[in-house]
């Protein structure tokens, strides 16, 4: 049997694929990790893989005078989209492919780190979201996106309007975090140390409601990315 390629785009070690992997894997995929500190991303085939992802990391979009790497990825992603082809943003990477479709990325009025469930829209026929509905999800960030022209919206919360859009079946992006794995999310708490500290977020709050919210998403979570992969039109 052929596999098929999935790149995943990852700025930080800590957050990469998580429990979206083994539902890649057994949908066929073959994963490989683009890590932008090591590989300039915009010597990736923007056309090449028949999934890229681009995952979460601490910086922001605006940021490419002091990461070059964005702009790369900028440009591999404006290709990508231009093309339909499937592609799914997680944290930066959705605001990454909302500006790549020329949306507006800014400072949110808040940063949003913590558990909490979405604003599901029932404007949307079969939301590809359906199965997180009153499920806890992991929110940790503090920019925000216009949604991006063509784009429907999937999600909300209080906090931040747009937090899930789709662009036909091949284009997802998600501010939030389905990903996240709740043996791993030490590595969260450690690796985004000074963020807490400086937010005066208490890492104590964040580990507790971990340990009995991630269970949950982690199941949905791979539900959700099994239940997208099978409609993506390749």
């Amino acid at each position: 049997m052929t596999l098929k390629t999935v790149q995943a785009i990852r700025h930080i070690g800590f957050e990469d694929l998580g429990s979206f992997a083994d539902p890649l894997t057994a949908a066929g995929y073959d994963i490989e990790y683009i890590d932008v500190a090591e590989r300039d991303p915009a010597t990736v085939d923007p056309l090449g893989a028949d999934l890229l992802v681009v995952l979460g990391g601490p910086i922001g979009v605006y940021d490419h005078d002091s990461y070059p790497v964005l702009t790369g990825e900028m440009r591999l992603l404006r290709a990508r989209l231009a093309a339909d082809r499937p592609t799914l943003g997680i944290c930066l990477g959705a605001q990454l492919m909302a500006a790549a479709l020329g949306a507006r990325v800014y400072p949110g009025p808040a940063k949003e780190i913590g558990w909490s469930a979405l604003d599901l829209s029932d404007a949307v026929a079969a939301n590809p979201l359906a199965v997180l509905r009153n499920v806890a999800v992991l929110h940790w960030h503090g920019d925000t996106f216009d949604l991006p022209k063509g784009g429907t919206l999937l999600a909300s919360t209080p906090l931040c309007m747009n937090q899930a859009f789709s662009r036909g079946p091949n284009v997802l992006g998600l501010q939030f975090h389905p990903e996240v794995q709740g043996a791993r999310f030490e590595h969260w708490l450690l690796g985004h140390a000074s963020e807490l500290a400086a937010a005066g977020i208490d890492p104590g709050t964040l580990r507790r409601d971990a340990g009995w919210l991630a269970s949950a998403l982690e199941g949905a979570g791979a539900i959700l990315v099994a239940g997208w992969l099978s409609r993506l039109t390749l």
